[in-house]
């Protein structure tokens, strides 16, 4: 599998979550990765930190969000609002937005960090038109999740499983 670098930056071009993961493949949702279990992520300049479990992520075909799941205990579903990722065969670049949309294992969804969200839309000039795409993604991405639509329907629980079924191997 080839190791791809995920890069996430701040509006104002601030180096934001980087770290490496595998290519997996793609289907009609996107492009997936994986992230084995002591995956290390790094947050700007901070020391790495190193996840004990395994991740999968998803770049939409067509979206401005990426979405992660875990093998972490609880399961979760987490969604970072961003600008339009970029994919070539080395990296993924996105801006992140602040903006996520969590899908808990009870069923419950929620948006968070509105309040990051405010505080960088005016310290970093967040332009109108991103605002009110950020909002109507996350507005979006609720839904998709709340009703359980692709790829919120068990298709990231599939390609984790599939996943970790080759990093046990």
């Amino acid at each position: 599998m080839s190791r791809v670098s995920v890069e996430f930056s701040k509006w104002d071009g601030a180096r934001h979550w980087h770290f490496e993961v595998e290519e997996l493949g793609t289907d009609r949702h996107g492009s997936w990765f994986g992230g084995r279990p002591g995956i290390a992520a790094q947050r700007g300049d901070e020391d790495p930190v190193v996840l004990p479990h395994g991740i999968v992520l998803l770049v939409p075909v067509e979206g401005d969000w990426i979405a992660n799941w875990s093998n972490r205990e609880d399961r979760v579903v987490y969604v970072d609002v961003t600008d339009t990722p970029v994919v070539t065969r080395a990296t993924v670049r996105a801006v992140d937005l602040d903006l996520d949309v969590i899908g808990w294992p009870d069923g419950r969804v929620e948006i968070v960090d509105r309040d990051e969200f405010e505080f960088h839309r005016i310290a970093m000039a967040y332009p109108p038109d991103v605002v009110a795409r950020a909002e109507a993604t996350a507005a979006t991405l609720e839904a998709m999740m709340r009703e359980a639509r692709a790829p919120f329907d068990g298709s990231g629980a599939a390609w984790l499983k599939k996943a970790t079924e080759v990093w046990s191997s």
